[in-house]
């Protein structure tokens, strides 16, 4: 299976990071709770240490009270940065997407009706939906998390080493299992969820079709059909999820393992060490606190980076959608008699409506332009249009009636007199002015 998306694409993400400048007060701030809580972290383990050390295996009581109250302000001060780190992280995820759905709405609403033609609906319900929920785990989950527990990992190895290098290189000796352990569970989850975020696509754009099309459905008879399809649709987005939940099942157990294998080779040695007077017991427990504490950010790295890359492929998704190029093109601008640039406005409005030689087709590979080049015998004229050099003319007052066979093109006339789709060649006005010049929500 083909995996789309790049594992990090920097413009689409400089780009998502755009989004934020309007928060970007908010965002700094988060950003330096992050900070403050990455420090804070290896604090506590240190503190147990001088505790055990330093008050209690001499029985020092007041010490042991003061410790005691500097570890309960130390645990309430995380506690409390923890809370505003996460629910500002949350509310800039949510912030953001906010905008981007009303952006990417407001898109969809202004584009011309042939590309609701070629794109199924449910797929636009899940860029709308599904994949702007995944943005928005970039911020809650990936970005700034990832950040805070890269730089956790560099403060606790820091004081490690300080501490004991010796015992810092044991309990780094298995960490190449842990990197290959990391790599394969990444690679895999990547496979997992680009093919769960598909099935979700697929799965909503099924519903979607056989739900607005239900009379369709029941008047052929197809009810059974269509379930036997829904049933293997639905089956295949079940397959995807639990072949992303096999990939955590196995990771997370393996670096449980690893982590235990590592305490177990600080006490083994360091037990040695502190029989021999070589080891305080505080720092050997300050290790095994040390050791907790560099596996947790550690595993949970692999995840938080498959969030962002799904983020990524999400945002790439919903950018495709912004980036379109099926909107209507604006309207012309003229000098009016003030020797200035001014929009067409449809305010006052005769009713005079002539077509001058049509030409319209649904193909989308002809190009705009004001006539042919050629037309009989020529490849142009084997074309598939739908009206072929049309002209008439509407005064004010008068009615025409259009008669004629199914998909004759009735309907296009009205849809190209309302810039529902363009025609290719050709003019159509209204009081001698061109369509084209006109405000979209006048004419219509």
């Amino acid at each position: 299976m083909k995996i789309a998306g790049k594992a990090f694409d920097l413009p689409i993400f400089k780009r998502l990071l755009g989004y934020v400048s309007p928060y970007k007060k908010i965002f700094w701030i988060t950003t330096l709770l992050t900070v403050v809580l990455a420090f804070l972290s290896p604090v506590r383990p240190w503190l147990i240490q001088k505790t055990l050390d330093d008050y209690i295996l001499v029985s020092d009581k007041n010490g042991l009270m003061e410790m005691t109250i500097i570890l309960i302000l130390l645990l309430t001060a995380e506690g409390i940065i923890q809370f505003f780190q996460s629910y500002y992280t949350s509310w800039i995820g949510q912030t953001v997407i906010r905008d981007l759905r009303s952006s990417l709405f407001r898109q969809i609403t202004g584009f011309q009706l042939k590309f609701f033609d070629k794109t199924p609906i449910g797929n636009l319900v899940t860029r709308v939906i599904s994949d702007i929920e995944t943005i928005a785990d970039v911020f809650s989950e990936g970005l700034l998390t990832m950040m805070g527990d890269i730089l956790k990992l560099i403060v606790i190895l820091f004081v490690m080493f300080f501490t004991d290098w010796r015992l810092t290189i044991i309990c780094l000796s298995l960490m190449p299992l842990l990197v290959l352990a990391t790599y394969i569970f990444k690679k895999s989850v990547q496979i997992a969820f680009q093919e769960v975020r598909t099935q979700v696509a697929r799965l909503n754009s099924f519903v979607q079709e056989h739900i607005t099309g239900m009379s369709i459905v029941q008047i052929f008879n197809r009810e059974e059909k269509e379930m036997e399809s829904f049933k293997k649709i639905n089956k295949e987005h079940r397959d995807a999820n639990i072949r992303s939940v096999w990939a955590y099942s196995v990771f997370f157990p393996v670096v449980e393992i690893i982590s235990a294998l590592s305490i177990a080779l600080v006490v083994w040695w360091g037990a040695k060490e502190v029989i021999n007077d070589t080891l305080t017991f505080g720092v050997l427990l300050a290790f095994i606190l040390y050791i907790h504490m560099l596996y947790r950010p550690i595993r949970q790295l692999a995840d938080r980076f498959n969030t962002l890359q799904m983020g990524m492929v999400s945002s790439d998704r919903v950018f495709k959608i912004l980036d379109s190029g099926s909107l209507l093109e604006m309207p012309s601008t003229r000098v009016g008699s003030n020797g200035k640039f001014e929009k067409e406005d449809l305010t006052k409005i005769k009713g005079d409506i002539s077509f001058k030689n049509v030409w319209f087709s649904y193909s989308e590979n002809l190009s705009l332009n004001s006539a042919p080049v050629k037309i009989n015998g020529s490849a142009f004229e084997k074309q598939d249009w739908v009206l072929r050099d049309l002209s008439f003319t509407i005064k004010k007052g008068e009615t025409l009636a259009l008669v004629g066979a199914t998909g004759a093109g009735k309907t296009s006339i009205i849809n190209l007199l309302n810039r529902f789709y363009e025609f290719q060649f050709g003019e159509i006005t209204i009081d001698g002015e061109s369509i084209r010049n006109f405000k979209l929500e006048t004419l219509r």
